[in-house]
């Protein structure tokens, strides 16, 4: 969401920004639901700090009234500069005003270091307990900066502290915010609007909240949220409160709509949003085209996609009818197919039924979102006007044709946006870096370098993401060397910055060529270079670390990562470790690794296990893993507990293919037959069909001769009997001669 923010004036204090940004002071207490209005003394008053006296701060001087003018006068004229200079040398805090002032105007600076000097402001006034003396406006403007320059959590955090504190932050500020999370926590974003409009809800005059309460542009941002996961029930009940606010659904909310119907799988859906746009008279716009052709893409639909581009390229207004005759052939498609698995049906009706259900609840929560699903129109609405596709849709077209392996048709796209009329539809940066991609894909470098040095031939130039696939495209070709070229030719040639997706892109190519050494030494220049490593690049140096077998190089990156406080230790980094201990059988070390991530709440998932057990077998501890099976085998049987686990216990567990496989691998091979059977039990009912074949295989080559031996003694042969019958029945569920059937598979009849 884009929020247009007036230059502060010059000569104006910190309360006269333009009254769009006019942030609210302590607000007059709400009314408790129980008393009456006129009340004075509320169930629930906010936590407002009283201000304090001048007694609770130094001695007013002649020094500091001076350095205070000076520091005003400086924000006054806009020397933002200055100002810092004079705040960070002086011993004492400026008066609320000048503190004020300043954090607003490095936050409205908006560049990464104006943004990081208003937070060590922030900071500095929150270790004196003074945060008091900033004002709403000055934190509003903070929390949406940080919002944009990808402090997310932190802007977060400074809208909850104003709702806290008894401010109510202007729409602007905490929309930007919700905003911002709604692509990155989407959780947190529903979690933070809900946080705001409860507040705003509990003052009976609107006007005293007219400038906090929500507009369509927060509805949109929040709903995007909703979208992200999939959540169609919450995405009804906030649609339905936009007219409590006044809000109407505008065309950034339909376009929302449309990935929700993406999310939900309803391809079905697409061509009523767009008739419901139309059917209301809402201004149309061209990101609801490219919405359209992201959501076919998305379905791997190139066909249906194709044909709405073509139709723009040829001036027509009728998409609506193209696509309901696309929804008729997915239709007669589907029927067809039904037919032709008729033979399995059986097997396929609970699943069936279960999806029917699905498709039940999801049809009366849209049929409440587009009245016109219930009551079409007869005939397909036609667009208010004729729309030429745009350099963007022509691209995302071209990310469908890159994301099938169909490297032609994305250039002959190229070809035909290159002899466009229209300079809007003519290949940007995207486009280009889009054929890269494409090239990179299908593993062609020198055509995707033949592509660069068009773009610079023309005078496109290429940006970071550009050079970031090509470094990528050689490293999986485990071509470091011509890696190491094209980032110099990044820095020197195109005074590309490298960035530290960079940077991690080449620490991953070391570990593909097993050369930690040179991980290493490509960490150590970033550092070098002052670009700040993400737990991507701590884990991926671990990573190098352990497939190499040096899992106490990857311990040490590890505790630096810990004691790193930008970067927060995640269960990736953690499993890290137990795989480099695990490589080399150490299965105690990881064991102890374990232990510490329980320590730290963080619990064991599938990975985890999955380590472990390939550590027990090159370690050759065949009971180890009968402990681990009893360990997992209550992980498992937790997802039917539901509800009722607590937070603090472990999640429940779903294991894999991989894991299970393992497992039965080591229990076969150690002759604990009874708990292979275990094993391929869980297997089947997780839907996981077992390899007999190879079990087949490792029990003819390593258990063939077993209780075969004519020289046992009965006592030896006594305490074998239940690992004997273990056997048979492994051996009648592999379908190989068994005590349950003869030796020979014909029937033959009982001798009398």
């Amino acid at each position: 969401m884009s929020m247009n923010i007036a230059s502060p004036s010059p000569c104006s204090s910190s309360s006269s920004f333009p009254s769009a940004l006019r942030w609210l002071s302590p607000l007059p207490l709400p009314p408790s639901p129980s008393t009456s209005t006129t009340s004075s003394k509320p169930a629930r008053p906010f936590s407002l700090r009283a201000q304090p006296t001048a007694t609770d701060l130094s001695l007013p001087s002649d020094k500091k009234t001076n350095d205070d003018q000076t520091l005003l006068s400086l924000l006054r004229q806009k020397k933002t500069e200055q100002a810092w200079t004079l705040y960070s040398q002086s011993p004492h805090l400026p008066t609320p005003t000048c503190l004020s002032r300043l954090v607003a105007q490095l936050s409205y600076q908006a560049t990464p270091q104006s943004v990081a000097r208003a937070r060590t402001i922030i900071t500095r006034l929150r270790n004196e307990r003074q945060l008091h003396r900033l004002d709403a406006n000055s934190i509003g403007l903070l929390a949406s900066a940080s919002a944009k320059s990808g402090h997310t959590l932190y802007a977060s955090s400074l809208i909850k502290s104003m709702l806290r504190s008894g401010y109510l932050p202007h729409v602007k500020a905490w929309s930007a915010v919700v905003s911002r999370l709604s692509t990155e926590s989407p959780s947190e974003s529903i979690s933070l609007f809900d946080s705001v409009t409860r507040r705003v809800r509990r003052f009976a005059d609107p006007s005293i909240v007219a400038d906090s309460k929500p507009d369509t542009a927060a509805y949109n941002a929040v709903l995007n949220a909703c979208a992200n996961l999939g959540d169609k029930s919450k995405f009804l009940k906030l649609f339905d409160e936009m007219h409590e606010w006044g809000c109407e659904p505008d065309v950034l909310t339909y376009n929302v709509m449309i990935k929700l119907c993406a999310r939900a799988d309803r391809k079905d859906l697409l061509v009523v949003v767009l008739e419901r746009i139309i059917e209301r008279g809402i201004r149309f716009c061209m990101t609801t085209l490219h919405s359209l052709v992201a959501a076919y893409v998305g379905f791997d639909d190139l066909e249906t996609a194709e044909k709405i581009v073509q139709a723009m390229r040829e001036g027509r207004n009728d998409l609506c009818k193209i696509l309901r005759d696309a929804n008729l052939e997915d239709l007669k498609q589907a029927k067809e197919d039904d037919d032709y698995d008729d033979y399995d049906l059986e097997d396929e009706k609970e699943e069936g039924m279960e999806d029917l259900s699905k498709k039940k609840i999801d049809d009366v929560v849209f049929e409440k979102l587009l009245p016109n699903l219930i009551e079409p129109s007869s005939e397909p609405l036609l667009l208010p006007k004729v729309y030429a596709p745009n350099s963007r849709i022509y691209t995302t077209l071209m990310k469908g044709y890159m994301k099938a392996g169909r490297v032609t048709d994305t250039v002959r796209t190229l070809e035909a946006m290159r002899h466009q009329d229209d300079k809007a539809s003519h290949p940007d940066h995207v486009t280009y870096t889009t054929v890269v991609s494409a090239f990179v894909k299908a593993g062609l470098m020198d055509r995707a370098r033949e592509v660069l040095a068009e773009m610079t031939r023309i005078r496109v130039p290429a940006n970071r993401i550009t050079y970031n696939i090509l470094l990528k495209g050689y490293c999986q070709q485990l071509q470091i060397d011509k890696a190491k070229e094209l980032l110099r030719e990044m820095a020197d040639d195109a005074g590309i910055k490298p960035d530290v997706v960079s940077y991690n892109i080449l620490i991953d190519g070391c570990i593909l060529i097993d050369d930690s050494a040179g991980a290493l030494v490509f960490f150590n220049k970033m550092r070098e270079q002052g670009i700040t490593p993400t737990k991507i690049s701590y884990t991926t140096l671990m990573k190098a670390f352990a497939l190499s077998g040096q899992p106490k190089l990857a311990n040490k990156v590890f505790d630096e990562m810990l004691r790193d406080p930008r970067v927060k230790v995640d269960l990736v980094a953690w499993n890290m470790l137990v795989e480099g201990y695990c490589r080399l059988g150490l299965v105690e070390e990881a064991k102890k690794v374990i232990q510490r991530m329980k320590e730290n709440r963080f619990y064991s998932n599938v990975a985890t296990y999955g380590s472990l057990v390939n550590g027990i077998a090159v370690a050759r501890k065949p009971g180890e893993a009968l402990l681990l099976r009893k360990e997992i085998k209550e992980r498992c049987e937790m997802k039917e507990e539901g509800e009722n686990s607590y937070s603090n216990s472990p999640p429940p567990l779903k294991p894999d293919e991989g894991l299970l496989d393992s497992l039965a691998d080591i229990c076969l091979r150690a002759a604990f037959f009874k708990k292979a059977l275990e094993i391929v039990a869980c297997m089947e009912e997780n839907g996981i069909p077992p390899n007999k074949t190879k079990y087949k295989k490792i029990y003819v080559e390593m258990h063939s001769r077993m209780f075969t031996s004519k020289h046992a003694s009965q006592a030896r042969q006594d305490r074998r009997i239940e690992k004997k019958r273990a056997a048979e029945a492994f051996k009648f569920w592999l379908g190989l001669p068994n005590s349950y059937y003869g030796s020979e598979w014909e029937y033959e009849p009982p001798q009398r």
